[in-house]
C-alpha cells in the first residue's frame, strides 16, 4: 500500500526549474507500518496486562497467573518484530569499528555480507522451529500457567523468523542495487551530516 512521493512544500526548485526533493534518498523500505503497528500494540498490552496484574497483587495480595506467561510471549513476540523493523531500517547491531571504516565498497559489501546472514540466520531459524511447534502440535503439549496448546505460542516463532528474513533480503536488495556513493550519502545523513 506504498504511493510514490508527491512533490510538497518540503520539495525545493532547483535553479533550472526542476523539482528537487529536500529529504535524502533513503534506503528504508516504504512500508513498515505492520512492525510499527505490532509493536504498538504488543507494548499496549503489555503495559495493560502488567498494570492489571499490579493493581490484583496490590488489593489481593494474589496475581493473575497467566499474566507471567502471557507477558513472556509478548516480550518474544516484540523482540522478533522489532528485530525485523530494525534489519529493514538497517539499525541491527554491529561492530561500527569494522563497519564504518574502508571504502565505500567495502561497506557497502560489508552491509551486503551483514543482511545476507541475518537472513540465513532466521530462515534458519524458521525451518528448525516449524519442528518444535509440529512436536508441540502432535504431543499436544499445553502451556504452564494457562494450559491452552503450547503451539499457540510456539506458532509465532517460524511466522516472525520469516518476517525477519524477509526484511534482510529485502535490505540485501536495496544495499547490492545502491551505488558506493549514494551508500556514503544514505550513512551520512543518518549520522545527521549533510553532504553537499
Amino acid at each position: 500500500m506504498s504511493s510514490l512521493p508527491t512533490p510538497g512544500p518540503a520539495d525545493d526548485a532547483a535553479p533550472d526549474g526542476a523539482r528537487v526533493s529536500s529529504t535524502p534518498a533513503s534506503s528504508e523500505p516504504r512500508s513498515l507500518r505492520i512492525e510499527d503497528w505490532l509493536t504498538v500494540i504488543v507494548m499496549a498490552l503489555l503495559a495493560l496486562i502488567t498494570f492489571a496484574n499490579v493493581l490484583v497483587r496490590y488489593f489481593t495480595n494474589s496475581s493473575f497467573a497467566w499474566t507471567e506467561e502471557l507477558s513472556v510471549f509478548l516480550m518474544i513476540v516484540l523482540a522478533l518484530v522489532a528485530g525485523s523493523a530494525a534489519v529493514a531500517r538497517d539499525r541491527h547491531i554491529r561492530i561500527e569499528f569494522f563497519c564504518d571504516s574502508g571504502s565505500a565498497a567495502r561497506r557497502r559489501r560489508l552491509a551486503q555480507l551483514g543482511a545476507l546472514l541475518v537472513a540465513v540466520l532466521f530462515a534458519v531459524i524458521a525451518v528448525l522451529s516449524v519442528r518444535v511447534v509440529w512436536d508441540d502440535y502432535r504431543f499436544e503439549e499445553t502451556s504452564p500457567g494457562i494450559g491452552v496448546p503450547q503451539w499457540w505460542y510456539s506458532v509465532w516463532l517460524p511466522i516472525l523468523s520469516l518476517l525477519v528474513t524477509w526484511r534482510a533480503i529485502g535490505l540485501l536488495i536495496r544495499r547490492t542495487r545502491q551505488p558506493d556513493v549514494e551508500f556514503l550519502g544514505n550513512d551520512a545523513d543518518d549520522n545527521g551530516e549533510r553532504q553537499p
